[in-house]
């Protein structure tokens, strides 16, 4: 009786439910750590790239502020680099426009897939619920094939469609919690690289007007 209401046998019998849950909870568990891995640290970097082209782009090094990004990858630093080759020459309503343009393409790769987990919390407890509707009706009517009454007749099939709804709700809040998180954590990296472009256009601008080439 014990194993017949094991967590595992109720998921087999909810097979048509549970187990698109469970792929689905596997592509967003890939995607979290994906993203986990590709966030990390890019603000904290970019701050740290900005900071040491400061000195350079004031004096007018535009060569030396561009070698200093030799060997940096992320999101800023290849920002950095597009904005400090333009500044040679370009105004300022220029480099704000390219900052813009080279953002927004740097935060669409930010993003990735992670509208799947939006997508997964949104439709997980569908799918749960439909696996529990679908489970209860089974029930009921194993019910009336027996001819006999009573709740203790159909607890086990009731038991083991309401797994579907669990297991659904359980993925949709990991899917939405991880999805606001990295939105937000977008959200940061692009307004800290924003920040860190406009001290970079001013030191530029600002070493031009002293004669830096």
């Amino acid at each position: 009786m014990q194993n017949q209401f094991s967590i595992l046998a109720m998921i087999q019998q909810g097979w048509y439910a549970t187990y698109p849950l469970l792929i689905i909870s596997v592509i967003c568990t890939t995607i979290i750590l994906e993203r986990i891995w590709a966030l990390w640290g890019v603000a904290r970097h970019a701050s740290h790239s900005a900071e040491r082209l400061l000195g350079p782009l004031k004096q007018g090094n535009f060569d030396g502020a561009l070698e200093q990004l030799n060997g940096h990858h992320g999101a800023g630093p290849r920002i950095f680099h597009e904005i400090i080759s333009e500044a040679r020459t370009a105004d300022r309503s220029r480099l704000e426009d390219l900052d813009e343009e080279r953002r927004f393409a740097e935060v669409t790769q930010l993003k990735g897939l992670i509208w799947v987990l939006a997508t997964s919390g949104a439709s997980a407890p569908f799918i749960g619920l439909f696996g529990t509707v679908v489970g209860i009706l089974v029930a009921f009517q194993s019910m009336a094939v027996m001819g006999t009454g009573g709740f203790s007749v159909v607890a086990a099939g009731i038991s083991e469609a309401l797994i579907s709804t669990a297991l659904g709700l359980i993925v949709a809040i990991i899917a939405v919690i991880f999805y606001n998180y990295f939105s937000q954590k977008i959200e940061a990296i692009n307004a800290t690289i924003h920040i860190c472009d406009a001290r970079l256009i001013d030191a530029a601008l600002a070493g031009r007007a002293n004669g830096g080439s």
